[in-house]
């Protein structure tokens, strides 16, 4: 099982970027996708995710700016990122796990809920 992520670069405050992750996933639709995000010595910090209903929650920080979305038959999860600021750069990762795993908006932030990790892709905001 691979998950891809990619569309990371350096950009202005106030600029956009669209990330993509791309799953090897059998049965994709079945799974529940999540984005976080990480800064050396910092903990993984959950941005977002999306059910396999596609039903979506969003970090605090990154609600009104950031849209997650999902298409199932590409296989694929993206995250729009706009209005960036400098305190978004960050390693940004998608997740994946069985739909069953995540019971609601609250474990959805776990990142110990989820089976799989893509590697990362390097968002940097400069300001």
């Amino acid at each position: 099982v691979q998950l891809q992520a990619s569309g990371g670069g350096l950009v202005q405050a106030g600029g956009s970027l669209r990330l993509s992750c791309a799953a090897s996933l059998r049965t994709f639709s079945n799974y529940d996708m999540g984005w976080f995000r990480q800064t050396p010595g910092k903990e993984r910090e959950f941005v977002g995710g999306i059910t396999s209903e596609g039903d979506i929650s969003y970090a605090d920080s990154v609600k009104g700016r950031f849209t997650i979305s999902r298409d199932n038959a590409k296989k694929k999860v993206y995250l729009q990122m706009n209005s960036l600021k400098p305190e978004d750069t960050a390693a940004y990762y998608c997740a994946a796990a069985w739909w069953t795993r995540i019971k609601n908006f609250d474990s959805m932030k776990g990142w110990d809920e989820y089976e799989y990790w893509g590697q990362g892709t390097l968002v940097t905001v400069s300001s």
